[in-house]
């Protein structure tokens, strides 16, 4: 029997940060909680990113996640984004890290939206429905920062569990047919 996993998913932002949370028993994916994260009335950056350690360590310390799925900063126009995204990130993955999560894992944005729609250029509104449709909740619209999060942390559990993937991208045909040599005709 494949152990409980708690998968948080981090969708890092520096006005925004969304968050999403599921439990993974075998092969099933379930909702447990998202949230969003304001950091718009924050006095300084500095401030933010503080404010979002704290976050992250209060989610890990009523979840108890044991693997991140956190989305990676992409490169636009401006540097400076890319470059506040980044501290982002690392005040989240911290928290984490200091709160028991032993698994980080980095995924680009459309890698999430192709996971979980199958369109990798797929609106906020799309993840939200197919992620819905796939774990059978309600979600709300204000919350697709959120909703992006989950996403992320949904795309990390197809990623680990797929006998084609496998873990960190490792395996692949050959692997599958060594481990699955019965349903090889």
């Amino acid at each position: 029997m494949n152990p409980e996993r708690i998968i948080l998913g981090i969708d890092p932002g520096t006005q925004l940060l969304g968050f999403g949370i599921i439990k993974v028993m075998g092969k099933k994916a379930q909702y447990v909680d998202m949230g969003v994260l304001d950091l718009r009335k924050e006095a300084d950056a500095y401030s933010k990113l503080q404010a979002i350690y704290e976050c992250i360590g209060e989610v890990c310390k009523s979840y108890h996640p044991t693997e991140l799925a956190i989305e990676s900063p992409f490169y636009g126009k401006n540097a400076q984004v890319v470059l506040k995204l980044g501290r982002a990130q690392g005040a989240a993955i911290l928290a984490a890290k200091e709160f028991g999560v032993t698994s980080v894992t980095e995924y680009a944005p459309r890698k999430a939206k192709e996971a979980i729609v199958g369109n990798g250029a797929a609106s906020k509104e799309q993840v939200q429905l197919m992620l819905e449709k796939t774990l059978g909740v309600k979600l709300e619209s204000r919350h697709l920062d959120a909703t992006d999060a989950l996403a992320i942390a949904l795309c990390h559990h197809y990623q680990t569990s797929s006998p084609l993937i496998g873990p960190k991208g490792k395996g692949g045909w050959e692997q599958f047919i060594k481990d699955n040599p019965d349903r090889i005709s």
